[in-house]
């Protein structure tokens, strides 16, 4: 019995899947001349787009409008039941309005979309029924077909809510390349989380006043290793003429004492990488963490126009909560 509940699992997310992506990429169909013409429409508007719908084409309205707002497009939601009960009053003279609906025949589509056209204002129709209500009244056009829902009733909006969801999302990066929306703009958008603090912080946000260890070549093995500790960066620069010629790390002693070597014995030329990799105060620190990962290293060397500032430690990005 339970495998066969399990195939019968299996098998109802796999048709629900196949059948979902079946409808999207039907939608390439629908990238066309009216496409175009939407999209034209909003690079051109002066106003905001309101997004408006009824049960689960609501839901994917709110997606959509934050989808929007995070990437240049100045976006607002409006549920069509509350529009006809006072709420028509958020829509301003230049405002687009974007109405999705899968049959486009809703009583409350049927009354909100003459009332938008009444106040001289750009209707949008997402929908999948070319015959509906809304299709043959909205101004502009953006088809969705559905063959058929994933539900095995039929009935639950399912295919037709990704087919919304997936047209929308074109939209917004059609209009995002279009309007050559950057890194730099999407950080203004997201400024917290992981997410925005991987666009905007930089390598120099890290330094701490104490993050500067340094030696010159000369320096004695023990008094090197008591700089590395008090520093707690696991890591000194060694500078001469203020020239960066070298780091150590605690791995670095660590490997040297392992080789019978006395500490006491020996000076930071001795001991330290030459050439090491550098990183400017500039840089993302999302990069930094790039250069680490690559070359399987902890720390890295900030200089800021060749002068050293000080170094970086993997935990400072990670505290930082980036990734």
């Amino acid at each position: 019995m339970k495998t066969e509940r399990t195939h019968l699992i299996r098998e109802a997310a796999l048709r629900t899947i196949r059948l979902e992506s079946e409808t999207i990429a039907a939608l390439k169909d629908s990238i066309n001349d009216a496409f175009l013409a939407v999209a034209d429409l909003l690079l051109k508007s002066t106003g905001r787009l309101v997004i408006t719908g009824v049960g689960k084409s609501a839901n994917i309205a709110l997606k959509l409008v934050a989808t929007y707002n995070s990437t240049g497009q100045p976006s607002v939601f409006m549920h069509a039941a509350d529009a006809i009960h006072g709420d028509l009053g958020n829509v301003q003279k230049d405002d687009v309005v974007l109405c999705i609906s899968k049959s486009g025949d809703s009583p409350e589509v049927k009354v909100l979309v003459p009332l938008l056209k009444s106040m001289g204002n750009s209707v949008i129709g997402m929908v999948a029924n070319q015959r509906g209500f809304l299709a043959k009244q909205c101004d502009f056009l953006l088809h969705t077909p559905v063959e058929r829902e994933a539900c095995p009733l039929n009935l639950a909006p399912t295919s037709s809510t990704a087919a919304q969801l997936a047209m929308g999302d074109a939209l917004a990066v059609a209009l995002m390349e279009a309007r050559g929306f950057s890194a730099g703009d999407f950080a203004r958008y997201h400024p917290g989380g992981a997410l925005g603090k991987k666009l905007y912080v930089k390598i120099g946000d890290l330094i701490g006043d104490d993050a500067r260890p340094v030696v010159s070549p000369n320096t004695p093995g023990m008094d090197v290793l008591v700089e590395i500790s008090s520093k707690r960066l696991g890591a000194a620069v060694v500078l001469e003429d203020e020239k960066i010629i070298g780091i150590i790390t605690d791995g670095d002693l660590r490997r040297m004492m392992e080789k019978g070597a006395d500490i006491r014995q020996v000076t930071a030329r001795d001991m330290m990488g030459k050439n090491p990799r550098t990183i400017g105060t500039e840089e993302l620190a999302v990069e930094g963490f790039r250069v680490m990962e690559t070359l399987h290293i902890t720390q890295l060397i900030v200089a800021k126009d060749n002068a050293y500032v000080g170094i970086v430690h993997l935990h400072d990005i990670l505290r930082e909560g980036i990734f």
